[in-house]
């Protein structure tokens, strides 16, 4: 995506895009190519939608946006958009990077190398120590801590890294502390660090946002750290997320008896490198390159295809009959259906706003039912 600010009107036009129904991310990036700007894309959703099968689709509203948007300002944050010099540059790579995210605090804190703590939420007294020392010295070796603000591991990586700024990514809106217990905590992070959110202001978490949360909290960053986590942890998916976006993985050993560290323990099993010290993440981050390519729709041509109605009506069809809700990758239903890549992308962005299809991480879509 090109590097550029909004304006306060596009930002509104961002807004009310990526609120309306069935519009994620990489639906976002796709209409925004095809269409070349949310003005234009937001009228032709509606109809876009109807092709698929789907006779009325929420828009957000400009009253909405606005509201969203002046709630925003009150708190002392606000929105930035991808592509803008103050979006985290390494998000911005990955392929369903948050169109725009809200923040509180200071953007110059991820212009340093990210590196990502998580743990269990059920943590050791040992396992929040060593977190906390871990973020600490990192800190003060010039990287930024970033995490999710949960319980736990979270908690003290956060602690640890306030005299150095921290980020706190949110399951909810950036207004809606969660736990409540870390209200304080919160506070001070927005003092030398920084809060950020892709989900609208007022909106709780719930049990869909943390898998988003965790893909921001990995996609950031140069590499994750788990400092403890079971084998069923949530911690386990951020892991899971770096990995598929190309990124270092870190895990601290622990013993076997504990079932706090059957998590960690596989992902060095699987691989990840062993952590002790943070002279350990800091070796392995000087190998690192600062930054990865960028890629995204426009490498198909997107925005330069004539669309034929006839061809992508056929897609939809072959596309929809072949998927299951087993996730299914883009690539694979290129070379099933035999169908070029922006005939596919542009049945999938139909499908998607019609509420047929789900989109999931490493570019896989599957069957809504």
């Amino acid at each position: 995506m090109k590097r550029r600010n909004l304006s306060d009107a596009e930002r509104l036009d961002w807004l009310r895009l990526i609120r309306s129904e069935n519009v994620g991310p990489i639906a976002f990036d796709q209409l925004l190519y095809r269409y070349g700007s949310a003005e234009k894309a937001l009228e032709a959703v509606p109809e876009l939608a109807r092709r698929a099968g789907k006779r009325t689709i929420r828009i957000s509203s400009a009253a909405d946006a606005r509201k969203e948007f002046e709630a925003l300002g009150k708190l002392g944050g606000r929105l930035i958009a991808r592509g803008e010099d103050d979006y985290p540059a390494l998000l911005a790579e990955i392929e369903d990077a948050p169109p725009l995210l809200s923040m509180r605090g200071f953007a110059h804190v991820w212009q340093r190398r990210c590196i990502a703590i998580v743990g269990a939420r059920n943590a050791s007294m040992n396992g929040r120590r060593l977190a906390r020392a871990l973020s600490e010295e990192l800190g003060q070796s010039g990287l930024t801590i970033v995490s999710g603000l949960a319980r736990g591991i979270d908690t003290a990586a956060h602690e640890g890294a306030l005299p150095t700024g921290t980020v706190a990514v949110m399951a909810g809106g950036i207004d809606i502390v969660y736990p409540p217990e870390n209200a304080a905590l919160l506070g001070r992070i927005a003092e030398t660090g920084a809060a950020i959110s892709e989900i609208r202001l007022g909106e709780a978490p719930q049990a869909r946002h943390f898998p988003r949360r965790n893909r921001i909290v990995s996609g950031m960053c140069v590499g994750t750290l788990v400092v403890e986590a079971a084998l069923r942890s949530g911690s386990l998916i951020t892991a899971r997320l770096a990995g598929d976006q190309g990124r270092e993985v870190f895990a601290v050993p622990g013993s076997p008896l504990d079932p706090r560290s059957g998590g960690t323990n596989d992902l060095l099993r699987q691989g990840a490198v062993l952590v002790e010290t943070a002279r350990d993440v800091l070796e392995a981050i000087l190998r690192l390159p600062l930054s990865e390519v960028d890629q995204n729709s426009e490498e198909y041509g997107l925005n330069n295809y004539n669309y034929d109605e006839k061809d992508i009506s056929d897609a939809r069809r072959t596309i929809l009959d072949g998927l299951t809700q087993a996730p299914t990758s883009v690539d694979e239903i290129m070379r099933e259906c035999q169908l070029s890549a922006p005939v596919v992308l542009a049945a999938l962005l139909e499908l998607e706003l019609a509420g047929s299809i789900d989109r999931y991480p490493g570019n896989r879509v599957a069957r809504r039912y």
